[in-house]
C-alpha cells in the first residue's frame, strides 16, 4: 500500500511511464492489423487487445490505462524509499542526495535502482512485446527513471509566473484576478522561525477573484491560513469554501 504522502510521486512516475507505453502501442497498431495480445497469459494484468472496432490510434483506452497503472505501481513499489520520496526540499537539505539524483543520473545510482525493480515489471513489458527480452529493461527504463527524478526534484515555479486563467476557487474565467499569498506575508518570519514551512514555499500564491480573496480572509486568521490552509487544495477541503465556490461561481453579470 502506497502512503498518501507518496501518491504525488507515484503520479509523476505513472505520467513519465505513460509516454513511451502509449507511443509504443500506437506504433504497433499502425504497423499491424493483427490483434495486440500478450505472448503468454498473465494473471496479474488485463489483456490489452486491438479489438475489432478499435480505432487505429491504439488498443482500448481503459485497458491500456489499467496496464500503465499496474506497471507504475509495480515499479514504484520496488523503488528504494529514497527514490520514492524524492522532492525538491529533500535534495536541498541532503547534500548526498543532491549529488546522486542529478541529470544525467550516475551509473551507480541507475544500477542500484534497477537492482531493486520487481521481476514482474520486465515480465509484463516483455509479455506485451514492449521489450525484445528482459535484458532490454535498462534501455527502456533509464529514460523513464531520469524523467521521474527530474520531475520529482524540480524547483517550484517562480510564483509570479503561475497566473491562472480562472479563479482557483470559483473557476470563473471572465473576471479580474488578484493574487492571494497562501502564507500571508505578515506571518513569514514566524512561519520560518517555527519551521511551519520551508523558505522556498513562503511566497506561494493562488490566483483568486476579489470575492473569493476576501472570503478566504474572512474565514481564517493569517496564522490559521499559514498553518492549515497554505494551498488551494487545503482550502477546498473545507465545506464552507466548497459551498461558497458553488454559490459564487453562479454569480454573473453582463458586460456593459
Amino acid at each position: 500500500m502506497i502512503s498518501d504522502e507518496l501518491q504525488g510521486n507515484l503520479e509523476f512516475l505513472r505520467d513519465c511511464l505513460s509516454g513511451p507505453l502509449v507511443q509504443k502501442f500506437a506504433v504497433d497498431c499502425r504497423n499491424s492489423s493483427s490483434k495486440l495480445k500478450p505472448k503468454r497469459r498473465k494473471r496479474s494484468i488485463k489483456d490489452v487487445e486491438h479489438e475489432s472496432g478499435t480505432t487505429a490510434t491504439g488498443p482500448p483506452a481503459e485497458e491500456l490505462g489499467d496496464f500503465i497503472d499496474y506497471v507504475a505501481h509495480e515499479l514504484f513499489s520496488s523503488f528504494p524509499s529514497e527514490v520514492q520520496s524524492l522532492s525538491y526540499s529533500g535534495i536541498q537539505s541532503d547534500p548526498r542526495a543532491a549529488k546522486r539524483f542529478i541529470d544525467p543520473l550516475p551509473t551507480v545510482v541507475i544500477e542500484q535502482v534497477l537492482a531493486t525493480v520487481s521481476p514482474s515489471v520486465a515480465e509484463s513489458l516483455e509479455a506485451y512485446s514492449l521489450l525484445d527480452s528482459q535484458a532490454d529493461l535498462p534501455r527502456f527504463l533509464v529514460p523513464v527513471l531520469q524523467e521521474y527524478v527530474n520531475t520529482a526534484t524540480a524547483a517550484p515555479p517562480v510564483w509570479s509566473t503561475t497566473r491562472a486563467s480562472a479563479c482557483e476557487i470559483c473557476d470563473r474565467d471572465w473576471i479580474p484576478l488578484t493574487y492571494h499569498h497562501l502564507i500571508p506575508k505578515q506571518i513569514h518570519a514566524k512561519a520560518s522561525k517555527r519551521g511551519w514551512h520551508e523558505e522556498w514555499r513562503l511566497n506561494s500564491v493562488a490566483w483568486l477573484c476579489r470575492a473569493c480573496h476576501s472570503f478566504v480572509h474572512r474565514i481564517a486568521s493569517n496564522e490559521e491560513l499559514a498553518r492549515n490552509y497554505w494551498s488551494v487544495d487545503k482550502l477546498m477541503e473545507r465545506e464552507d469554501v466548497v459551498a461558497w465556490a458553488n454559490w459564487v461561481g453562479r454569480v454573473r453579470w453582463k458586460a456593459k
